[in-house]
């Protein structure tokens, strides 16, 4: 029996499942159905009866799968027990005759397994593409109901030809990181990326210093020289393989110097000359077209050769006295000179005889040669003579140790056994005992120069008319209690608790332990100011120079030259305190400015003057030549004739250095004259200081003396110091030799010339001993005399009796934050900078601001910051901290013609 049931499946065709009569037994018919009016099947095998209650199940099921280029793909399903099994595409049927169908039985449980295979074409795909993905679903029916498989997704493969982003080739530096970009070509499926060098496959597994990233970018951690070469970017999937075009990494090598080869032998066998060193581009050696070291392969230094001295004969002695032998004798020396440096010795006889008498000797022959009985008691004499005179030589001997002892003992430890106080000063005129010897009383003189020069004033030697007194109680009377005081101000906090912070780091291990050269603050945002009292040493943070949010604790502290080892070659010498500033490493997002004493002369045309940084290894780097700087730099230096100012946004160590250019080149010496305070025996000590002209060193002789109880008796001078290679000479006069006289064997001291212009020794001074020849004596006039070898003059420093009011002491708050530390107000600063920083075409703007400042020089470098005029205001509160007269800017800001003028007129209360 055959019943047509097209109605009945007509009705139910989007009901799931396939619902019959149960009237009807579902083994006795066989059906036909048209769900989409196109598809039959037919049912011949029922299930057996001890599974007709089993659902199908699918033991496959379809895959995603890609249609490469114009090839079909098959999608198969297989499932058991079923009855009937088909595909389902993006919703619709498909039709029966594209199912190929197979129908096998499980041997293992005896269920029916139906296997259904179709083909899909890229037409069939393309029909749809773009609108949604192309889906097939295998759907499996048994006796008891249906079951739907996963979804297959059919998609078309591409690769595109063009790479989105392709690598560019680069130049890098040795152990620099290396970043090529490489952004494949759009595909389906996502193409897979390798990385070829000159066309070897890159492996990162293999090579750590290879890394490619998540996006496919290859990373070379550390550039090698192997590393230079050809790379490529590969993009492939089951389409195609596309190359990215190559790119060229080239690793070079800058070049470096090695280190300096040992100071030649002076050219000069005698008197001046030149010694040279020299130094290579092989540490290391330039490569890949890396750049060449900077600066001079050989220097050279001007040296002066110790002459030969022939040895020459002293004077003959006279003849002694006849002897027993008939014989007088007579001896000379050879000490006229004495030969030295290679001379030669003195030619012939030291010792000559000759007979006592004009004809032969009266006596025998017998009494001639031999001793008599009678002349044992002669011989008695002479013994006990010779052991009188050996008694006498050694009493001398004992007298003299103990006056140079108690000689000594008169001075202060500290100043008579300090190795920094009195090394290299030579009197004139002592023959030294020991060549090694630097005792300003044993040191040989340096004959070699003869000629003389001044510098400074002239004065005549017949113009003192000062005196002062010499008592036994205090030189001066004491000053009020304070008015000299040379201290940094209270910290905030513990000091010693964070200078020891601070020298834990392994990069602060210079610096002090005490706080007497170091001031600290914390700051924020609206910056500050730190300073150094009575050092000329400051550091301005100006206002958002710390990004908002940041709060940071900051130090300045001047470094003692003996903690710090600058190291100078050839005509250099250092100009500047050695001043730390840090911690190295904040992120500053504006310069700061450095403030800090100068000792060159006003004439920088005769010098090369460089900023030397310390770097985190310790080693001294060149990070800018005065006058030569640009804009881009980190650091910019304004030179003023005692001050120069570094703009910096990197915190660390600095100091100025010199190099000059002819020997027409001086640094500014302070020279100071102290003596004790107190005066109760006979003998009066003067001691001059010759120091470079800097508050930093004043301030640091100052607190020297006052712990060694001396008195500042004369104001400081200054002298000019040529850098001719000519030592400075010292030396006193006209003193009243009636009640005065000097100790020193020598007609002067002498200094020499590298002591001075290396810098190395900070208080460097000698002394003057006098002796007062009676108690009563209370009045002392004379003169010192100092001048540079060269043979022009002398330049005098008359000793006086003066009060100290001449030295200006800075009693300022060692930190300052926020707007009390600047003079201009912050909401008048911002007026100013928006008023001036806009360009006018008639320049009524900060070039105008800058010319009025005599700042002109420094255009280039205002122009290229954010704000120049916030710039050139910060440079203006650095120069004016002591002495800011904010009239005088409104006046300036009136001459350039803006109404902003009156903004300087803005009440407390809007400020």
């Amino acid at each position: 029996m055959r019943v047509d049931l097209k109605l009945f499946v007509t009705f139910w065709t989007s009901v799931p499942y396939l619902y019959l009569p149960t009237s009807i037994p579902l083994p006795f018919f066989s059906f036909s159905f048209v769900p989409d009016s196109q598809h039959v099947a037919t049912v011949t095998n029922p299930l057996p009866a001890a599974f007709s209650d089993l659902l199908p199940h699918f033991l496959v099921e379809p895959d995603d799968v890609y249609i490469v280029k114009n090839k079909p793909v098959t999608l198969t399903c297989r499932s058991t027990p079923a009855t009937q099994i088909y595909f389902k595409c993006n919703g619709e049927w498909v039709h029966q005759d594209d199912h190929l169908i197979e129908r096998t039985v499980d041997p293992a449980t005896g269920l029916p397994v139906m296997q259904v295979m179709i083909d899909i074409s890229r037409q069939q795909v393309e029909k749809i593409f773009g609108l949604e993905d192309y889906w097939c679903q295998c759907v499996a029916w048994s006796t008891t109901g249906t079951q739907k498989s996963q979804k297959a997704y059919v998609r078309i493969a591409y690769l595109r030809k063009n790479f989105e982003e392709e690598p560019l080739g680069k130049e890098v530096a040795l152990d620099q990181e290396v970043l090529l970009r490489c952004h494949p070509p759009e595909g389906v499926p996502t193409a897979e990326v390798e990385w070829l060098k000159n066309e070897e496959v890159i492996d990162p597994s293999a090579d750590p210093n290879y890394h490619v990233t998540a996006d496919h970018n290859l990373i070379i951690k550390q550039a090698r020289l192997a590393d230079t070469g050809n790379y490529t970017c590969v993009a492939k999937n089951i389409v195609a393989r596309r190359r990215s075009s190559s790119a060229s990494v080239t690793v070079y090598v800058n070049g470096g110097w090695s280190t300096w080869t040992g100071w030649s032998a002076c050219s000069a066998t005698c008197g001046r000359g030149w010694q040279k060193r020299t130094r290579s581009c092989t540490n290391p050696t330039p490569l890949n077209g890396g750049t060449s070291c900077e600066g001079q392969s050989v220097q050279k230094s001007a040296c002066t050769a110790t002459c030969p001295v022939d040895g020459g004969w002293s004077e003959w002695s006279k003849w002694s006295a006849c002897g027993a032998d008939c014989t007088a004798w007579r001896s000379r020396e050879c000490t006229q000179p004495v030969p030295g440096t290679g001379g030669k010795d003195c030619q012939g006889l030291d010792l000559q005889s000759q007979n006592c008498t004009s004809e032969l000797c009266p006596q025998s022959k017998f009494s001639c040669l031999s001793v008599s009985p009678a002349s044992g008691p002669e011989d008695v004499a002479l013994y006990v003579g010779i052991v009188a005179v050996a008694l006498c030589l050694l009493l001398l001997l004992i007298v003299v140790v103990l006056v140079y002892r108690r000689k000594k003992e008169g001075l202060d430890a500290d100043v008579a056994d300090s190795s920094i106080l009195t090394t290299g000063f030579q009197p004139v005129g002592i023959k030294p005992t020991k060549p090694e010897n630097s005792h300003l009383l044993t040191i040989q003189p340096d004959l070699t120069t003869t000629t003389s020069s001044y510098q400074g004033s002239l004065r005549s030697r017949h113009e003192i008319t000062g005196k002062f007194s010499v008592t036994n109680g205090p030189l001066l009377d004491p000053l009020p209690n304070g008015s000299h005081t040379l201290h940094n101000g209270k910290l905030p906090s513990d000091p010693a608790e964070f200078m020891n912070r601070l020298s834990a780091q392994s990069y602060f291990k210079t610096l002090p332990r005490d706080t007497a050269n170091t001031s600290y603050g914390t700051f924020n945002f609206l910056g500050g100011r730190l300073t150094i009292p009575n050092t000329g040493v400051s550091l301005l943070i100006p206002p958002e120079a710390i990004p908002r949010g940041k709060i940071y604790e900051i130090y300045l502290t001047v470094q003692r030259k003996e903690d710090v080892r600058l190291p100078l070659a050839g005509c250099q010498t250092l100009l500047s305190p050695v001043v730390s500033c840090g911690p190295p490493g904040v992120m500053l997002t504006r310069p700061v400015i450095l403030s800090m004493d100068h000792c060159s002369d006003a004439s920088p045309e005769n010098w090369t003057m460089r900023l030397k940084k310390q770097s985190y290894e310790g080693t001294w780097e060149d990070v800018l030549q005065v006058g030569e700087e640009l804009p881009s730099d980190p650091y910019y230096c304004q030179l003023e004739a005692e001050t120069c100012r570094i703009f910096t946004e990197q915190l660390g160590r600095f100091a100025l250095v010199g190099e000059s250019l002819s020997m027409v080149a001086a640094k500014r010496l302070k020279l100071l004259l102290f003596a004790p305070a107190y005066c109760t025996t006979l003998e009066y000590s003067i001691r001059v200081y010759c120091m470079d002209d800097t508050q930093d060193v004043l301030k640091e002789v100052m607190q020297m003396e006052k712990q060694l109880g001396g008195r500042l008796i004369d104001e400081p001078q200054v002298l000019l110091f040529k850098d001719s290679y000519h030592n400075l000479r010292l030396s006193i006069h006209d003193m009243p030799r009636a009640h005065w006289r000097s100790k020193l064997l020598a007609a002067y001291q002498e200094i020499p010339f590298y002591h001075i212009w290396s810098g190395s020794q900070r208080s460097l001074h000698c002394t003057f001993t006098l002796e007062r020849l009676s108690l009563s004596t209370c009045e002392l006039t004379c003169q010192l005399c100092v001048w540079q070898v060269e043979g022009e003059g002398q330049s005098f420093i008359t000793l006086s009796c003066l009060p100290l009011d001449f030295l200006v002491l800075d009693n300022s708050a060692p930190a300052l934050a926020g707007p009390s530390a600047f003079q201009i107000p912050y909401l008048i600063r911002q007026k100013i900078c928006s008023s001036l920083d806009a360009p006018c075409p008639h320049g009524a703007d900060w070039r105008l601001l800058a010319q009025r400042l005599k700042l002109e020089r420094h255009l280039n470098f205002f122009a290229c910051k954010a704000s120049p005029t916030s710039v050139i205001l910060d440079l203006w509160e650095a120069q004016h901290f002591h002495s800011g007269n904010l009239n005088q800017l409104a006046a300036v800001m009136a001459e350039i013609g803006k109404q902003e003028a009156m903004i300087f007129l803005v009440t407390d209360g809007e400020c």
